[in-house]
């Protein structure tokens, strides 16, 4: 511990990473259950995985920038702590897997030296706010998005109205029409305008992906940027308040919009507005310091072993800049996968010929920006000694997967290993399609969509399939007509046909081969809906029959052994079993916080954990009487209900106008001290009624 408090000098973040040391000790000792530990730590950027006794740590990279320093702190944290690979995910963070529990706080310690955080990459929180890989250098943007992402992840980490969600929440900004932040299956998606000459965003609103992939809505055409905070401000608080918190299935964003409607919503936003502490949060965008290229004098010279791979590989893989003078590099990285020894070598290359900076893409790639043109010859040259320099960056050779049965519980089928097999069949037998990049293949390897592939062209799911004779093998959902239609608008892929994974390959041979026979040069989303969905079922069909499977088609892509079917408990939400003897112990605990904070003059997290404090106190008391608590917003009016209107508790006022006044005053010192002085009168009316009520049963019996 004390290891902690010498080498981590943010007071803030040695308090977060000496309070998981505290929880892992108190979880080994049965003081805490497994349920409550697992929230805590998910928010940490703690994971489970497949494999028992090891854990996956999701490192948190905000809007995929990495600086050439952090890029080293990393490689030397997986060195040490886990087995010197590294994972790029769909949303621009980086995971090592393989990682002893115990040695979770030391590794998070260390990635802080770097000013690198591992709190709230996992968990019912704000996950890793997400920007398209070229923000800041893109040659069409209005403006560069990175310092309005970078305000907004400072502004909610660690942000006590978004720490106990009931589910994860995810944003994206986009640097122009294009929308490569991909908005539409965002729970908050930003995309960057300017109107008479201000500063804003389109705001789409309650995207999501899954087994039921729902599109955003617009919530604004045009919203200044110095409402955003504000406005995400009160679209977290009415989550929290009215989002579902017993049913994962039912949890995300998406439903609560569709059951209360966008113009609902958008009111409840507007009420709001009162109890948040700045109705405009202007952000500097010129106080944000970019990377700078360093300044080269003499060029070096390369050598190019071979000068047609070499234009083939400028062809697919340089990216135009709007800095005159440089372009970015797109590094092709497959499924995402790479290791520490080039990972210190890519970080010397950036710092000696570039900005020392790469950016992690949503397509689990890697992005250079700031390369001058001239120096392109010499940074072909370095990757390729590194197994960088392979082309078909973002085309459809360039596949996206998540690990799947890799290492995650929830995983079906293996992901890794059908994207490997599909790139080699691109490769060698349509090698036009290295040129392509109007087909993006996505794969996952469960419904879950973490390779968002039912946002592909060409999308496959991880499942198992059940013979005659009631043997089990694996299995891909083939998807089809997907697609990113620009200025947040898309469609979602149509579930064609389910075929043994065995039989991908082929799948896609056929889909390709009518592609190019008869699309007549359209490009494949409008190809697909021309045609429709009952002539690609027709074209795959016989491919689902599992009467003639061999003994290959047991054995998944990547294995040597037969499949065996084995889903764990998936992690992506960490939902909370909460025990009536702990909530009441949390809301204590919600009420120090509160004082805290209203000593720190930061009345609007004050007031927020004194109304968690209530709600939790509620909550403790309706989970005694088995009702129902889904909702916060349930939870209040059923304790009205069940307590305040049958006297059973006496209040002198309904539960409903004490808590409610969290959004019927601003958050000043007054209103704040007075709030949690409520909470607390509460706390301890419930404590009281809660032990008198157990002493008379106890009398009586």
């Amino acid at each position: 511990m004390k290891s902690f408090e010498t080498e981590i000098e943010n007071p803030v973040v040695e308090k977060d990473i000496i309070e998981l040391a505290d929880k892992i000790q108190q979880f080994k000792n049965l003081q805490i259950d497994e349920e409550k530990f697992r929230s805590l730590r998910l928010a940490r950027g703690v994971y489970g995985q497949r494999q028992q006794g090891v854990q996956m740590i999701r490192i948190k990279i905000p809007y995929g920038k990495l600086k050439s320093n952090q890029l080293r702190r990393i490689a030397e944290v997986s060195d040490e702590y886990s087995r010197g690979r590294l994972h790029i995910t769909t949303r621009q963070d980086i995971q090592i897997h393989h990682v002893s529990l115990d040695r979770t706080p030391e590794l998070w310690a260390q990635l802080e030296k770097d000013a690198i955080t591992l709190r709230e990459a996992c968990g019912n929180v704000v996950r890793n706010v997400t920007a398209s890989e070229t923000a800041g250098i893109d040659v069409n943007e209005p403006f560069d998005v990175s310092p309005y992402a970078d305000a907004l992840y400072k502004f909610f980490l660690r942000n006590p109205i978004c720490q106990e969600m009931g589910r994860k929440f995810k944003v994206s900004f986009s640097s122009t029409d294009e929308d490569t932040g991909l908005s539409y299956l965002h729970d908050l998606g930003y995309i960057a305008k300017i109107e008479n000459g201000i500063r804003g965003f389109k705001v789409m609103v309650g995207g999501g992906l899954g087994s039921q992939p729902r599109h955003a809505e617009v919530l604004y055409d045009f919203l200044p940027s110095d409402k955003m905070i504000p406005v995400m401000e009160g679209v977290l608080r009415i989550f929290d308040r009215y989002g579902e918190r017993k049913s994962r299935a039912k949890a995300r964003m998406k439903f609560l919009l569709k059951d209360i409607g966008l113009e609902a919503f958008k009111e409840l936003i507007t009420e709001e507005q009162k109890a948040i502490a700045f109705q405009t949060v202007a952000i500097d965008a010129d106080a944000y310091v970019p990377s700078k290229p360093v300044k080269i004098s003499d060029i070096p010279k390369a050598t190019i072993k071979d000068q047609l791979a070499f234009n083939r590989w400028k062809s697919t893989n340089i990216i135009p800049q709007k800095q005159v003078g440089y372009v970015a590099i797109g590094i092709k990285v497959l499924l995402g996968d790479f290791y520490t020894d080039k990972a210190r070598l890519l970080a010397n290359l950036i710092d000696t010929y570039a900005a020392g900076e790469i950016r992690l893409t949503l397509r689990q790639n890697i992005v250079i920006p700031f390369v001058k043109q001239e120096l392109v010859p010499l940074f072909y040259s370095e990757l390729e000694k590194l197994g960088f320099a392979e082309e078909g960056y973002n085309k459809a050779v360039d596949i996206t997967a998540c690990p799947g049965t890799d290492t995650c519980n929830l995983g079906i089928a293996s992901s890794t290993g059908i994207a490997v097999e599909l790139e080699r069949v691109i490769t060698a037998e349509y090698p036009q399609y290295l040129q392509n990049k109007d087909l993006v293949i996505k794969i996952s390897g469960c419904m879950n969509a973490c390779g968002q592939h039912n946002m592909a062209h060409i999308g496959f799911q991880g499942m198992s399939v059940r013979t005659p004779n009631k043997l089990v093998a694996p299995a891909l959902q083939v998807l089809l007509g997907g697609g990113n239609l620009g200025d947040g608008n898309g469609v979602f892929a149509d579930k064609v046909v389910k075929v043994p994974s065995k039989r991908g390959p082929e799948a896609l041979r056929r889909i390709l081969n009518d592609f190019e026979a008869n699309a007549n040069g359209k490009q494949f989303e409008t190809y697909y809906r021309e045609t429709g969905e009952k002539y690609f079922y027709n074209l795959l069909n016989d491919l689902q029959d599992v009467t003639n499977l061999t003994q290959e088609d047991f054995i998944d892509w990547g294995e040597k052994d037969k499949y065996l079917k084995a889903i764990g408990i998936g992690e992506c939400a960490g939902v909370v079993i909460d025990l009536i003897a702990t909530l009441f112990l949390e809301s204590k605990e919600k009420i120090e916080n509160a004082k805290e904070a209203f000593e720190n003059g930061v009345y609007s997290g004050a007031i927020y954990y004194a109304y968690q404090s209530l709600v939790n106190t509620a909550k403790a008391m309706l989970l005694a009487e088995n009702k129902k608590t889904n909702t916060h917003a349930g939870i209040i009016s059923q304790f009205d209900a069940h307590f305040v209107e049958t006297n059973t508790i006496e209040l002198n006022t309904s539960f409903s106008e004490l808590i409610y006044q969290i959004n019927k005053y601003s958050p000043n010192k007054e209103f704040c001290s007075q709030y949690i002085n409520d909470s607390e009168y509460f706390l301890q009316k419930v404590k009281t009624f809660r032990e008198l009520s157990n002493t008379f049963v106890e009398t009586a019996i």
